[in-house]
């Protein structure tokens, strides 16, 4: 595209690129900056796309905003000639980054722009002619894969975790229950010689609407029917009411997503706390339901590694390996239209204020970072190394073989030992049960 002859053209091609989504989404004060900016400086689109994403991390990190950094470089350029574009722009980027490869720091006070009950997305029981067996949507072929399978029992959710996926993926205003699931859950058709897990956690959250139009009821109908099943209920939630009245089948076990306490309050609104969570997994263990914990996403910032240790250190003295059917690590991993939507949501987050490179086509992480996060957790395990599944979700090979010293030389291999060591484990508990 040419340059633009005079501010009329400027004017016009600017127009086109007021019309971007994360633009639009910017208060107007920020918008009137970012053209000021343009127009003084005849940014090119792409350019004008940038300090736009830029202007918006700032404001999520609690960073001094655009208008302030870019007229403060402008003035560290006074006496040096005309400032020129490329130099500010260069100035500005090396700030952007300057930012993302610091370390991330969270605050003990609840950030001001925190989700509140009042924010909860619509709740919607429809017929639908969508399948609701499936698999994992974040399978990769780049990385090491369990094979699971998925139940979409429910699309969308409740809480408002700043990294979520499931938002990129289905309508964030929208919860929608399937009121045929009962039936298209018995319609599917297994292998009776092949196990299977199989998670409903994936387009939901299990447990946010307990047994609303009786899903919960229709997942018990379809494990009891195929008991070569698995079926991980995963939450974050401490709505387990029903699950403590129900007949729950043997082949049925809960999960939580775990964090630090300072994480939860910063990045994941709405959700259960870090003790509620745990007394939610101790009382379903009592009940003689197994469980397990997921460390996902793990979060790099100034405190980690005493925090994960100390709630780590909490879960080894609240529950025994016997009563944990699997456990696994992983951390923040992006793909584009995820970034998109969260600069989209402005919400206040550290969680893109991170130094990211390409992780087996993703964003992440730098390798030497998740290894050393990784190290440290395995390391706190070590008392439960013997007695329970630990594994990687989405990870690569090397960082396997890097910090548990193995690797599954095929996905069909790790499936396949995932699914017997947990069939292993609910074995275990049933026989073992008061009740039982």
């Amino acid at each position: 595209m040419s340059r633009p002859r005079n501010a009329t053209e400027y004017r016009q091609r600017f127009a086109l690129f007021a019309r971007e989504a994360l633009y639009s989404s910017l208060d107007p004060a920020l918008q009137e900056s970012i053209q000021l900016i343009g127009f003084t400086h005849r940014l090119t689109f792409q350019e004008l796309r940038q300090i736009t994403e830029i202007a918006a991390d700032f404001q999520m990190w609690r960073e001094p905003g655009l208008p302030d950094q870019w007229s403060e470089l402008e003035r560290k350029l006074e006496g040096n000639g005309k400032p020129v574009k490329k130099i500010l722009l260069q100035k500005l980027k090396d700030r952007w980054h300057s930012l993302k490869n610091r370390r991330t720091v969270y605050k003990s006070d609840k950030l001001s722009t925190r989700l509140s009950v009042s924010s909860g997305r619509k709740v919607t029981v429809r017929n639908s002619d969508s399948t609701v067996f499936g698999w994992c949507p974040v399978a990769f072929e780049k990385t090491v894969c369990c094979n699971l399978r998925t139940v979409d029992a429910v699309q969308g959710c409740g809480f408002g975790c700043s990294y979520c996926s499931i938002q990129t993926f289905y309508d964030s205003e929208h919860i929608t229950v399937d009121a045929n699931l009962h039936e298209k859950l018995q319609s599917v058709v297994l292998d009776p010689q092949k196990r299977y897990h199989i998670g409903s956690g994936q387009s939901s959250d299990s447990l946010f609407l307990g047994n609303k139009n009786g899903i919960l009821d229709a997942q018990f109908d379809f494990a009891r029917n195929n008991p070569n099943v698995i079926l991980e209920l995963k939450t974050k939630s401490k709505n387990i009411a029903y699950l403590l009245e129900a007949d729950v089948p043997e082949n049925v076990f809960v999960s939580w997503s775990l964090n630090p306490q300072i994480v939860i309050k910063n990045e994941e609104h709405l959700t259960a706390s870090e003790n509620d969570r745990l007394e939610a997994a101790r009382a379903v263990a009592d009940r003689n339901i197994s469980i397990g914990f997921h460390f996902h996403p793990m979060v790099f910032y100034r405190g980690w590694k005493d925090d994960y240790e100390q709630l780590i250190g909490k879960v080894l003295s609240t529950f025994s390996p016997d009563e944990v059917a699997l456990v696994s690590f992983g951390t923040l991993t992006f793909i584009k239209p995820a970034i998109n939507n969260l600069r989209l949501k402005g919400l206040e987050s550290k969680v893109l204020q991170i130094p990211m490179e390409d992780a087996a086509g993703k964003l992440s992480y730098p390798f030497q970072i998740k290894e050393e996060m990784f190290t440290v957790a395995w390391e706190a395990f070590r008392p439960w190394r013997d007695h329970v599944f630990f594994y990687f979700c989405m990870e690569e090979r090397k960082l396997w073989e890097s910090v548990f010293g193995y690797c599954y030389k095929e996905n069909e291999e790790f499936g396949k030992a995932l699914c017997e060591e947990v069939f292993r484990k609910l074995n275990s508990r049933v026989k073992n049960s008061p009740i039982g």
